[in-house]
């Protein structure tokens, strides 16, 4: 019987995904937070080959028993490497070749995702033999890293700085509790360079995705600054103008 006779349903029961060469199929990480006034990515030490004892994104390869699509595949490596669940995660794009690992023709689903270092006790093991915490100069990480995973991290900065212009994103990269200045002075890390204070806090007020901590202040030499949190249920707030207009 050839398949044009079979019912759907008998012809799903005899397929054999395997007949087919498969490309080898993973999610990658980038995972940025501010720590030391500077944007940082997670790096892993690869414990096995290939490219065994490089630095890498934290990812890996689907499990089709576990993970139910693409983000269950991130946030489960996400729990792995990091031991939390970032405030934010967002699918940066595919990247995909015959040529990006030695195994074979592979694939790979990138994710950029942003959280406080103050959230994370860094975890390795499942084939990586450390972790840490690495600096992202002007265009990416300034080292040597596994496969394609320079280009990965570049195009995540890129990704990032774009979206810093015009949304709320960088307040993921803070702790929980916080003030207008530390806000803005993750906003300036990020996009590199001085941004001026009172279009800023305009900015903030309109955009109304914090909410003041009643009866919490940071008290240092200068008057108590109010601290902050991102109001509850906040989604992304989207700006009119970048941050430069």
């Amino acid at each position: 019987m050839s398949t044009a006779d079979l019912t759907e349903q008998e012809y799903l029961a005899s397929y054999n995904i395997h007949a087919f060469d498969v490309p080898l199929t993973s999610v990658d990480l980038v995972i940025f937070t501010v720590r030391e006034q500077a944007l940082h990515v997670l790096l892993v030490q690869r414990g096995a080959h290939p490219a065994k004892g490089q630095w890498a994104l934290p990812g890996g390869f689907i499990d089709v028993r576990r993970d139910v699509d693409l983000d269950a595949t991130a946030l489960r490596k996400l729990r792995e490497k990091t031991g939390v669940s970032a405030p934010y995660l967002e699918q940066l794009q595919g990247f995909g070749s015959s040529t990006r690992d030695p195994r074979g023709w592979s694939a790979t689903f990138a994710y950029f995702a942003l959280i406080g270092s103050d959230q994370i006790e860094l975890q390795h093991g499942a084939g990586a033999d450390a972790a840490c915490w690495h600096s992202i100069s002007e265009h990416g990480a300034d080292i040597d890293l596994a496969f394609d995973h320079a280009m990965i991290v570049a195009t995540a900065v890129q990704r990032l700085r774009n979206k810093v212009e015009y949304t709320s994103l960088p307040a993921h990269l803070l702790a929980e509790e916080f003030t207008l200045s530390d806000l803005q002075r993750v906003y300036e890390i990020v996009l590199g360079r001085p941004i001026d204070k009172s279009a800023f806090r305009k900015r903030v007020k309109e955009g109304d995705f914090l909410e003041e901590i009643t009866g919490k202040q940071r008290h240092g030499s200068n008057r108590p600054a109010q601290l902050y949190r991102i109001r509850s249920g906040q989604p992304t707030v989207f700006f009119s103008r970048t941050m430069g207009a």
